[in-house]
Formats: structure tokens, C-alpha cells, sequence
């Protein structure tokens, strides 16, 4: 069997026994949705936040281990959302806001930055909006009657990192000097559950048409062992045993095991040349 090399296992999506039977291979589509969401905020009502960025894509996969990430959560009515932007990112936004520096201006070290308290400000507003967003997402993913209430400012807290199995949405910007920004967005549990079961298809899956079922004790089969003879001897009596030596023992009625539990005795004949069981009885 021919080895894969990393130019050959690279291609190949490893699955994570945990998620079999889940629609993940749907999360793409809603993706795509919510980058139309977020597309349309940023080019609308929350224009003023994003001077000169555009969302480049919106993509799901797990949530980045990096500890220099700062990250805010809110709970509501659909579970509890964490939200993380890269520090470099919010420095420029907050330049080209409130220092009056234009679109293509280079953004400003984030390590040599003090947090500022108008930072702290942008991060719960925007921390709020990508929460809103992807709670309206959900919302019309699961036809609900009434969109879930906006999440207030005070909702907003420092959290902790989700761990590395949690699922994120990280949504890639880009300006007009083509440099990159990233935030993440990272549903709870329930949220998420909640996200995959959206995507589950209305309408149930066709089966072939199949002719009268079997019953199914004429379907199922299960092993049976017989255990003929059974005898107590003392561990010194065994190591002393050599090639030639008896053991005495009777035989009378047999266990009929399943999976070493003791479900019939039943008496032991000959038949042919060859032993069998009958006269079940069960054992209790």
C-alpha cells in the first residue's frame, strides 16, 4: 500500500467521528448567507465602522488558539456568542474614524498601543452588531416568527478563549492597500446545534420500496457456547499436571451461554458421532 506523502494527504478532509451524521457539510451555504449579511451591514446601517474595509470571505472552522486575541461575549435568548478581533484591525479602524486618516493610510502597530477607552467602546459595538447579525441569520434560518431582541451594550463582557473544538466563523477583510484583517465569531454549543439543524432538509429521505419484513427473530442471529463440564481444582494441583495425568469429572447437564451470561441448561447426547445439546431448560 503506496504511503501518502503531505503533497497527497493535504487534499484529503479528515473527519472528526463526533460530527457524523451532522449536515456540516452544509455550514458553507449558511456561509455564504450570513457574508451577504455582514456584506450588506457593512455597506449600510454600520458603514461608518468599517472606513475603507471590505469583507473579502466568511468561512467555519475551529476556534484559533491565540492568546493574544481579545475575546467578548454576550449571552441572549439563542445561547451565549463570543467575538475577537485582531488588535492591528481595530487600531485602524479607530484611526480612520476618529483620527481623521484616510482609507489607504497604513495602520499603526498594535504592540505599541495602549488599550484606550474609545477602543473599549468600538469593541462592544461591534462585538454587539456580529452578534445581532448572526442571531438574525439563525433566525431566518429557522423561520422564526420573531426576529430575537438586540443585544444591549451592557450584555457585552470580557470572556474566555473557546476551546480548540469550538466552532468560529472568521471573516477575512481587506482594504484598499490590499492588507488583511481578521475577526472571529464563535456560536455556544446550543447556538451551534442549532445552526446544524437548520440545515437538515425539510422533506424526509425517500426509501426503496421494500417487500414484507422478515420477522425479526428469523433475522437476527446471536452465538450461543456450551460449556460441557466445569471442575474446582487448587492452583498447586494444576502447576503439578504433566502430559498423561486425568482429570476426573462427570458429566451432566451443560450451560448454554450468550456472551458469558447463563441463559439454558440443557442435556448433552450423542448423535452421529458427534455431541449436541437438548432438552433445554432455562437456567433461573
Amino acid at each position: 500500500m503506496p504511503i501518502g506523502t503531505p503533497d497527497t494527504t493535504s487534499q484529503h478532509q479528515v473527519l472528526d467521528p463526533c460530527l457524523l451524521g451532522r449536515p456540516v457539510h452544509l455550514l458553507p451555504q449558511f456561509a455564504v448567507r450570513l457574508q451577504d449579511d455582514l456584506d450588506a451591514a457593512m455597506q449600510g446601517p454600520a458603514r461608518r465602522y468599517w472606513g475603507g474595509w471590505r469583507l473579502g470571505s466568511v468561512e467555519f472552522g475551529r476556534a484559533p488558539q491565540d492568546g493574544s486575541l481579545r475575546w467578548m461575549a454576550a449571552a441572549g435568548a439563542m445561547g451565549t456568542v463570543s467575538v475577537a478581533f485582531e488588535r492591528g484591525l481595530l487600531l485602524t479602524l479607530l484611526e480612520r474614524r476618529y483620527g481623521g486618516r484616510s482609507a489607504t493610510a497604513t495602520p499603526r502597530d498594535p504592540d505599541s498601543e495602549r488599550v484606550t477607552a474609545t477602543e473599549e467602546r468600538l469593541i462592544v459595538v461591534l462585538t454587539q452588531q456580529m452578534i445581532d447579525l448572526l442571531y438574525g441569520r439563525v433566525a431566518i434560518s429557522m423561520a422564526m416568527d420573531v426576529a430575537p431582541a438586540a443585544v444591549p451594550a451592557g450584555a457585552v463582557n470580557a470572556s474566555t478563549m473557546p476551546g480548540k473544538s469550538a466552532w468560529t466563523v472568521c471573516a477575512t477583510l481587506r482594504d484598499a492597500n490590499g492588507a488583511t484583517g481578521r475577526f472571529w465569531i464563535a456560536p455556544d454549543q446550543a447556538l451551534m446545534a442549532a445552526i446544524l439543524s437548520s440545515l437538515r432538509p425539510d422533506h424526509p429521505r425517500a426509501h426503496a420500496v421494500r417487500g414484507p419484513s422478515e420477522p425479526l427473530s428469523s433475522k437476527l442471529q446471536v452465538k450461543l457456547d456450551g460449556r460441557l463440564v466445569s471442575k474446582a481444582i487448587t492452583l498447586g494441583t494444576l502447576f503439578d499436571l504433566k502430559i498423561g495425568d486425568v482429570i476426573p469429572v462427570s458429566v451432566g447437564r451443560a450451560d448454554v451461554l450468550l456472551d458469558e451470561a447463563r441463559l439454558f441448561t440443557a442435556a448433552v447426547a450423542e448423535h452421529k458421532g458427534k455431541l449436541c445439546l437438548t432438552s433445554f431448560e432455562d437456567a433461573e
